[in-house]
């Protein structure tokens, strides 16, 4: 073999060993790039993508959060597979070990993750819609412009004094960025698995539609937080229902004031014209005071059968109830409760 030709077989052995070095170092660049780990929380988490769809944003919350090992990366192939332009709203869950791939694959797909979501403890709307809307990406002013229609609430068999009673309280899986009418959509769904035949006869039993269920046990769930009292209150008021008796509920004076911290009713209160004042008017007010919840309903489907009319609460203040069947037995209960009021120095 002459100079020559080992000059040249040199030369090309050492092209072809660059070659395989450049093209070895773009598969481990590409390979990084887009199937290595590059996510590692200690535990999944979750980022969001709202309306503004902001892809500073989400990487930001990739690298704040996510444990991202190599944010420009994840930038590099977001930017060759056009996400950045395309972005879709939702809950992604980023799990320990995903690549940029499996991530930008979900994102590009819209493959989010349900979130659940709780409503207790509520009593107005606007509660009502700042609670969902603190869980979900819907804001506030979208639900209660629902809330608040008369057509959109009449169309779900509601009015807009009734329509607190769709919310069934539970724990439900929805995806973040559900739309508020779909939302309706989906309690209305609800609403209607809880009234069950056999539900729906027990409130035709005792003579009250399933809003007007709903409306009397709010009434009972706030006039005791003992859950062992609701049958036994829901009960008496029934009492007083049947025999035509106004209810004389201090919570629903308390609606109608818009005050409950109220410790002590007075005239002045009892004398508010409120179509909610059950001590002015018979019957149920026109709506719930509170999202009972499936306590409080199932206690006014099943409740106690007794000769009660009358409650008061007990001069222990431990939030519990006289019952009395009597106005005499009543009278001599109230007079203890004012009595420790008056010893107390509550006015």
């Amino acid at each position: 073999m002459n100079k020559k030709m080992l000059s040249k077989r040199i030369i090309v052995i050492g092209a072809l060993s660059i070659l395989v070095i450049l093209l070895a170092g773009a598969g481990c660049w590409g390979y990084r790039l887009v199937f290595a780990p590059n996510f590692l929380p200690k535990e999944t988490v979750y980022v969001y993508v709202d309306r503004d769809k902001d892809f500073s944003d989400l990487c930001r919350q990739l690298k704040d959060s996510a444990g991202c090992r190599h944010i420009e990366g994840f930038k590099q192939l977001a930017g060759l597979l056009k996400y950045p332009a395309n972005m879709r709203t939702g809950r992604y869950a980023v799990r320990s070990g995903i690549s940029n791939l499996d991530l930008l694959n979900d994102l590009r797909r819209g493959h989010q993750t349900a979130t659940r979501i709780t409503f207790n403890n509520i009593r107005f709307k606007k509660d009502l819609a700042e609670r969902l809307s603190e869980q979900l990406m819907i804001s506030e002013d979208e639900l209660l412009s629902l809330l608040t229609d008369s057509v959109y609430c009449s169309s779900l068999g509601f009015t807009v004094e009734t329509v607190n009673a769709l919310f069934i309280p539970n724990t439900y899986e929805v995806y973040w960025n559900i739309s508020a009418e779909k939302l309706m959509q989906r309690m209305k769904k609800e609403y209607d698995a809880y009234w069950t035949p056999a539900r729906l006869e027990k409130a035709k039993a005792i003579g009250l539609t399933p809003v007007e269920v709903s409306i009397l046990a709010s009434i009972v769930e706030e006039e005791t937080a003992a859950v062992d009292e609701f049958p036994i209150v829901a009960g008496l008021y029934l009492n007083r229902l049947h025999k035509d008796i106004p209810l004389q509920a201090d919570p629903t004076v308390k609606y109608a004031v818009g005050d409950f911290s109220l410790q002590r009713i007075l005239f002045e209160h009892l004398e508010l014209d409120s179509p909610y004042n059950t001590y002015k008017h018979t019957g149920l007010p026109p709506g719930p005071l509170r999202i009972p919840t499936i306590k409080g309903l199932n206690a006014v489907l099943n409740y106690m059968q007794h000769n009660y009319l009358y409650m008061c609460a007990k001069e222990d203040f431990s939030g519990r109830h006289n019952f009395a069947v009597t106005l005499a037995e009543h009278n001599r209960n109230a007079t203890w409760y004012r009595a420790e009021l008056n010893r107390r120095g509550i006015r």
